[in-house]
């Protein structure tokens, strides 16, 4: 017998429980979803989908599998340090405005190797638009995050992962049309970072 979804989930403050909901059951060692393909079946003549979560590409942070989500709960969008460009902002505006999701998730993760790189780069004097390739491209988005971090402590990466997710969710809050859904409260765009260690997501103020 396989797992079904739950009610459809309409606000945004209930994307966000089904969520923190979804990482207690990962976290606990009792998933309700197996992914199993009779629930891809289930699913393949519709979707609607109750969140938009916006991660990394690192490969230890399945973000369906971290809170417990079954095909068709959630869309998932993820780059590097979830470092936003015009497709990924079109393509979150179109999960608002086609599949009608009512909560845009930021998820920032510990340890994340684009941030890492980042202070590694501004730490030996690299240049903002000076480099090429992924790395360039990476500094210069994520540099501003990394400078008010600080680039002395030994906590500089953990406390700029923190950082660049408040501003990845600051800067979707301020995108035209996903602005006035949220001042009409159909939409929220929240933070928050994943811990590798214990499979725990906290959600940022």
């Amino acid at each position: 017998m396989t797992a079904t979804r739950d009610a459809q989930v309409s606000t945004p403050a209930a994307a966000l429980s089904e969520l923190i909901a979804g990482n207690k059951r990962f976290v606990h060692g009792s998933p309700r979803y197996g992914h199993d393909v009779t629930q891809a079946a289930a699913t393949a003549n519709q979707q609607k989908p109750h969140s938009l979560v916006f991660g990394c590409i690192d490969s230890r942070v399945p973000l369906e599998a971290i809170f417990d989500q079954s095909f068709g709960a959630i869309a998932v969008a993820r780059s590097g340090a979830h470092v936003l460009d015009r497709s990924l902002i079109g393509s979150i505006n179109f999960a608002v405005a086609e599949l009608s999701v009512s909560l845009v998730l930021v998820v920032g993760h510990k340890r994340c190797g684009a941030v890492t790189a980042t202070v590694e780069a501004l730490r030996a004097g690299a240049t903002v638009g000076g480099d090429v390739g992924y790395v360039g491209y990476l500094v210069d988005e994520l540099a501003p995050a990394v400078r008010e971090a600080g680039l002395e402590g030994e906590d500089a990466t953990e406390k700029a992962i923190r950082i660049n997710v408040s501003r990845t969710v600051e800067r979707l809050r301020n995108v035209p049309g996903l602005a006035e859904e949220i001042a009409a409260g159909r939409v929220d765009v929240v933070g928050a970072v994943y811990d590798l260690d214990s499979g725990w997501v906290e959600f940022l103020p």
